[in-house]
């Protein structure tokens, strides 16, 4: 067989940014995925009636807009249509009562009112006005200074506290409760460190791209990807799950959009004994009971504001967010839950037939349970929105054992490629001063498990692609600016 330039085994978001900057700098490279449809948790299917589309797992997406690699990619150009909801998310606090964050700084901070107003612009506005330079920094492998440090460092200093630390800025329930429901994106306690940076990071995304959803669901991001590797030769074979480094194709470089776990399995006893210990001793994050729900007709939110919401948290008053939380870390299931939500349908009816709309909702849980959550799931939406359960067609439930069977990078149910504190944000999966490469010569990791970690960005993919072209094939990237510019306008031409 010849042998080819570079192999990637998993076509999620970060396997295929992978081989999009490898193809786009004239290289032969073959993609491998173990599931039948590639994409990852970046998929879309009919999971509950027929005509009724629900995102599997990645559903909002400020991070898309905010990643440099995606900004390069040029995603309106290839077709996909980021919808903006009038309000990027809300928080129901019971009867007409919520809070809620909108587009605008200023609008957001008049519906807190009073001191809070106050603390409210002076903590987002800079982050707003400085997000591009932020989400470059966050969005990167953290091993080289920022271009703009000035503008990187109040985030860095106020990202490294806790969401409780932050919480203390503000007075009123509403305004903690806001910043409560964004900082449980970390799925971690409110009391850990970088809990606090995980709200800021999202909470100014919020105002400075949205948090759009995509036109027809997550899954035309990954097709707009899929044009433009084939645009370039790539063949993406699915259907076809590597069990052995042994059993793939001779190639130069190998990338590997996995969890550590998967590596070690992966590659066996090639991995030096000491590098294989510290992947056995990566933390893996709780769960995520999936709950997937075909209605009749909107949700019936109390809260007029909560109608026009494309995600919403639930869970009340920022001390019920804690707690649920920090039952979960103990190995509990909260009863009362906080449970993240989306409602494409506000802005994208091609989601259900006329007339008709889907819910997204998930919780968390500990890591492998085997829980349906959908009763407790149900009880939170209806205590916010009376008569939801009248509404309810058809649901499809996926508790976290099941979302790890379903995508083995989801180990014990953890959507987030591992624990999102301090050491793992910089030590991930291990400390190297190259994260992606592994002791194995030309095999890099490139999945969620590598910097920055999760959501879907590709620049886990891309930056180690651009380690490996470095390293391999003595390319570097070209164009005069980040992102890789001139590979991916070679891949996208």
């Amino acid at each position: 067989m010849e042998e080819l330039d570079a192999v990637v085994v998993g076509a999620g978001p970060n396997g295929l940014a992978a081989a999009l900057v490898l193809a786009g700098a004239g290289l032969s490279v073959q993609v491998f995925e173990g599931a039948d449809e590639p994409g990852g948790g970046c998929r879309t299917a009919d999971l509950t009636l027929e005509g009724f589309h629900h995102d599997v797992c990645s559903s909002a997406h400020p991070l898309a807009l905010a990643s440099p690699f995606f900004r390069e990619l040029g995603l309106e150009g290839r077709g996909v249509r980021l919808l903006q909801p009038d309000v990027p998310f809300a928080h129901p606090l019971g009867g007409e009562r919520a809070v809620a964050a909108f587009r605008g700084v200023e609008e957001t901070a008049n519906g807190l009112g009073g001191n809070d107003a106050r603390a409210y612009r002076r903590t987002f506005e800079p982050l707003v006005a400085s997000h591009e330079a932020i989400a470059r920094a966050v969005l990167s492998s953290y091993r080289s200074i920022p271009p703009t440090p000035a503008r990187v460092a109040r985030f860095a200093a106020l990202g490294v506290r806790s969401a409780r630390t932050l919480a203390r800025r503000f007075e009123a329930p509403e305004a903690r409760a806001l910043l409560a429901g964004v900082a449980a994106h970390a799925m971690r306690p409110l009391d850990r460190s970088v809990t606090g940076g995980v709200a800021l990071l999202l909470g100014s995304l919020a105002h400075a791209v949205g948090w759009p959803v995509v036109e027809g669901g997550s899954s035309a991001l990954v097709r707009a990807m899929l044009t433009a590797l084939r645009a370039k030769d790539c063949d993406v074979v699915a259907g076809h799950r590597v069990r052995s480094l042994a059993e793939l194709p001779p190639a130069r470089a190998t990338l590997l959009d996995v969890s550590p776990r998967q590596l070690v399995a992966l590659a066996g006893d090639r991995l030096p004994d000491h590098y294989r210990r510290r992947l056995r001793a990566f933390r893996y994050g709780p769960g995520v009971c999936k709950v997937d729900w075909a209605l009749d007709g909107p949700v019936p939110w109390s809260s007029p504001v909560c109608r026009a919401a494309g995600t919403l948290h639930l869970g009340g008053a920022f001390e019920e967010v804690a707690g649920a939380e920090a039952d979960v870390a103990a190995g509990r299931h909260p009863v009362h839950p906080y449970v993240l939500t989306v409602q494409a349908g506000v802005v994208d009816p091609s989601r259900a037939p006329a007339g008709k709309h889907t819910l997204w909702t998930y919780c968390h849980v500990p890591a492998g349970s085997d829980r349906d959550m959908s009763a407790a799931i149900a009880a939170q939406i209806e205590r916010f929105a009376p008569g939801f359960g009248d509404l309810v067609l058809a649901r499809s439930v996926r508790t976290a054992r099941e979302m790890e069977r379903e995508n083995p990078n989801y180990l014990g149910g953890s959507i987030d490629g591992g624990v999102q504190d301090l050491r793992q944000t910089f030590a991930r999966p291990v400390l190297r001063w190259d994260p992606y490469l592994t002791p194995l010569p030309g095999v890099y990791l490139c999945s969620s498990s590598t910097p920055p970690g999760p959501g879907v960005h590709g620049r886990c993919g891309e930056l180690a692609a651009r380690s490996a072209l470095r390293r391999v094939f003595g390319i570097r990237h070209r164009g005069g600016g980040p992102g890789n510019r001139g590979i991916l306008h070679e891949a996208t031409r």
